[in-house]
């Protein structure tokens, strides 16, 4: 029998939008749709309905919730992290403390090599134990939709089991996951002076193995200064879309570096970083149906200058907002810190931001409908807030903790 749940007396139920809308663009992120003094009906799992508190008609629930003075929201959608790896860096973060940059902690085998040989050398039942707290973890911070990336095995042999540690956190059917294979995203030692030897290791063995496995539903590639050119991009992604593999890429971090628009020119589904987008990253992008998904705190770990959100917005870009949770960069999962983020750094409003975190997250997912917002027949992902004034309290009330409740497939974890 399936269980159902009935809050009642919401406050302001917000995010709601029709069956159908997938995503938003532009002026159209400014509007998160609510109600005030409404009921929401949950079960099986699913968003059954919902309205004005005054019109319930439901007689019965497993479980009915008084959500007097407090918000409904949709959970969020974090379409870009690096969940499974071995351990942590937080010795990097005190040489950057000391002034050393990211590529220059890089370029000595710290960054992205340094977490490749941790984890190499661990277990697959290790990482799959490590990453499996890691969500569980981000999930009671309100998460309900993620994707987790490949990238720090950077061997056929490691980055197959970072995908098979991926397919196991799948298979635990707690929130939907996608998996990116990300092998290019640094160049291995081994093949510093010999760089097309690993674009072919990349595009003829891992590859086809990957696709044979049905390991991934995405390529990624970090396209940027000091890590791969656009030309081997290219030829990455090209192998990609042989054998279905659809793009995701990382984009213009750390330079103008033709990123988004070789991600553009392949349909990327997204492309996510963007801290260097000028007017021709913004013309390409605004010409396309590519997600710009904005890391904003990996540039405030990093200090590096924050992405031209308001620009995007403006030119009718769907932006999306993801945490990057990774041990170098971006070492939190928590979205209710993006949120604040995208409204104090990238000045975009609380609506916006909110969009963002969910329906335009969620479409960065390509899993838009079935989550992402208060709609009939999606998943029952939502959260509840504690006693809150307003919708601009959430981001601006940073640090607070203000979820009092986390609901995923219609049950409160």
């Amino acid at each position: 029998m399936s269980t159902s749940i009935l809050l009642r007396r919401i406050s302001t139920l917000a995010g709601i939008l029709p069956e159908g809308v997938l995503r938003l663009k532009g002026h159209e992120m400014s509007e998160f749709k609510h109600l005030s003094n409404a009921y929401l009906l949950l079960e099986g799992g699913m968003i059954v309905q919902f309205g004005p508190d005054q019109e319930c008609q439901v007689e019965r629930a497993d479980a009915v919730i008084d959500c007097s003075g407090k918000m409904v929201l949709p959970a969020f959608c974090d379409s870009h992290t690096h969940l499974v790896f071995a351990a942590w860096r937080e010795n990097e973060f005190v040489d950057r403390i000391k002034g050393m940059s990211y590529e220059e902690i890089a370029k000595r085998g710290g960054g992205i090599l340094n977490s490749a040989a941790k984890l190499q050398a661990a277990s697959e039942d290790q990482l799959f134990e490590l990453a499996s707290e890691r969500l569980h973890e981000v999930m009671s911070m309100g998460t309900g939709a993620i994707e987790i990336k490949s990238g720090y095995g950077l061997t056929v042999e490691s980055e197959l089991k970072m995908l098979r540690v991926i397919r196991r956190i799948k298979d635990l059917n707690l929130i939907p996951v996608k998996a990116t294979f990300l092998g290019a995203h640094a160049m291995p030692t081994l093949f510093k002076s010999n760089r097309p030897e690993y674009i072919r290791l990349l595009t003829e063995e891992m590859v086809p193995q990957i696709a044979e496995k049905g390991l991934a539903d995405y390529i990624d590639v970090f396209c940027d200064k000091g890590f791969y050119t656009v030309e081997e991009t290219d030829q990455i992604l090209e192998a990609g879309a042989r054998y279905g593999l659809k793009p995701k890429i990382h984009a213009n971090e750390l330079d103008y570096s033709g990123g988004i628009q070789v991600g553009v020119k392949h349909q990327a589904v997204s492309v996510d970083h963007l801290e260097y987008t000028g007017p021709e990253e913004i013309a390409s992008l605004a010409s396309s149906d590519t997600i710009a998904t904005i890391l904003p705190s990996t540039a405030f770990f990093l200090g590096l200058p924050y992405a031209p959100a308001r620009n995007m917005i403006e030119n009718n870009i769907c932006v999306a907002l993801a945490s990057d949770y990774n041990p170098g960069s971006s070492p939190s999962g928590n979205m209710s810190f993006i949120l604040s983020l995208a409204c104090v750094k990238l000045k975009m409003l609380p609506e916006e931001a909110f969009n963002a975190l969910t329906i335009n997250g969620a479409a960065a997912l390509e899993l838009g409908d079935k989550v992402g917002s208060i709609t009939a027949s999606k998943s029952a992902n939502i959260l509840i807030t504690k006693p809150v004034s307003s919708l601009a309290y959430l981001p601006y009330s940073f640090g607070a903790g203000w979820i009092e409740k986390v609901i995923i497939g219609g049950k409160e974890i």
